[in-house]
C-alpha cells in the first residue's frame, strides 16, 4: 500500500459549514488540512487569512493533524508571525515571491513552525537546491496557483520525480507535497513518482458525493 497523507484544500469547500465538512475529513483520517492564503497580486485571487486558521485550529488539535498554511502572497515575511500565532504548523512559500529565500526559512522556523517552500510549474528547481537542506517540505504546483478546480499539468510529473531524488540521496525528512488537480485518476502516479502528502480540493469537497466517500475513493486510487 502506498503511503501517503492526504490534504484537503479548503479552497474547495463550503464555507457555510466549513468547520463540519473539516472536521468530516479529519474523521476520515485526513492528515493534514491545507490553507491557500491568496493576495490578489501575487496570484489572481484572494481568499482568506489568519483568521480562518485561527478558526480551526481547535479542530486540528483534537484530531493531531497539520495545519498547512500555503502563503502564496506578495511580501510573505510580513505575514509569518501572524500565522504563527493563530497556529500554523508548517508556512510554505513560494521562490517565486521571496527576495532572500533563505532569511525568509529561517525566520520561519525561528517562529516555531516548520519551514516549506513551493515551486511554480515554470520555476526551474536550481532556484530551492540551496535551501532544500534547511525545509520541512517541499510543495510543487501542479497547476497554476490562483484559482482551484484547474487541470493537472502533465509536465510537473518529472518535478515530482526529480525532488524525490534530490531528498532521498540527500537523507532528507522533508515531505514532499504535490498541489493542483489531483483526483482519482492521478492520484496513483503522483504517489508513485514520489509524493508524500498530496493536496485534494475539488476531489474532495465538490465531486457530487460526499466528503467521506470521495477520501475513500481517492485513497483506493492511489493504492491500485
Amino acid at each position: 500500500m502506498a503511503k501517503f497523507k492526504l490534504a484537503p484544500s479548503i479552497l474547495a469547500a463550503d464555507f457555510a459549514c466549513l468547520g463540519d465538512q473539516v472536521e468530516i475529513c479529519l474523521q476520515e483520517g485526513c492528515e493534514f488540512v491545507h490553507i491557500d492564503v491568496m493576495d490578489g497580486h501575487f496570484v489572481p485571487n484572494i481568499t482568506m487569512g489568519p483568521n480562518v486558521v485561527k478558526a480551526l485550529k481547535p479542530l486540528l488539535v483534537k484530531y493531531n493533524a497539520v495545519m498547512d498554511v500555503h502563503l502564496m502572497i506578495e511580501n510573505p515575511d510580513t505575514y509569518l508571525m501572524e500565522f504563527a500565532e493563530a497556529g500554523a504548523d508548517v508556512i510554505t512559500v513560494h521562490v517565486e515571491s521571496c527576495g532572500r529565500l533563505s532569511e525568509t526559512v529561517d525566520m520561519i522556523r525561528s517562529l516555531g513552525v516548520r519551514p516549506g517552500i513551493t515551486l511554480n510549474p515554470d520555476t526551474e528547481l536550481d532556484n530551492i537546491l540551496e535551501v532544500i537542506p534547511n525545509v520541512d517540505l517541499v510543495l510543487i504546483m501542479s497547476v497554476n496557483p490562483g484559482f482551484g478546480g484547474q487541470e493537472f499539468v502533465p509536465a510537473t510529473m518529472k518535478k515530482i520525480a526529480d525532488v524525490r531524488t534530490i531528498l532521498d540521496e540527500t537523507q532528507s525528512e522533508a515531505e514532499l507535497e504535490v498541489d493542483g488537480g489531483i483526483k482519482v485518476s492521478n492520484i496513483h502516479s503522483v504517489v508513485q513518482a514520489g509524493a508524500s502528502v498530496v493536496v485534494a480540493g475539488s476531489a474532495i469537497f465538490d465531486s457530487g458525493t460526499t466528503i467521506a466517500h470521495n477520501i475513500v475513493e481517492i485513497r483506493k486510487a492511489a493504492n491500485m
